[in-house]
């Protein structure tokens, strides 16, 4: 099969982590991507569920900022138990 050559850009850190991965693994990255790309083809999906993470939603920043913002100045932020696991539902 003839092979063929991809440049990607990639985070640094990611690639550092990524490679240290492989060595553990006992692959290469050009393996690893082999093996998503060969996956990714065969299954016609991302092998993997994407997601967002809901801490960065938009009210939870909100929330997050206004709390610093209290902290800032000087204010005490006391929430029951209760008051917490709302905040989750939202």
């Amino acid at each position: 099969m003839a092979q063929t050559l991809i440049n990607l850009r990639i985070d640094e850190d990611v690639k550092k982590n990524m490679e240290q991965t492989c060595k553990e693994l006992g692959i290469t990255m050009s393996a690893a991507f082999n093996i998503f790309a060969r996956k990714m083809c065969r299954e016609k999906r991302i092998p993997f569920e994407v997601s967002l993470d809901p801490f960065f939603s938009e009210s939870n920043i909100k929330a997050i900022q206004e709390s610093v913002k209290q902290l800032e100045e000087g204010k005490i932020i006391e929430k029951t138990l209760e008051e917490l696991e709302e905040m989750e539902d939202e």
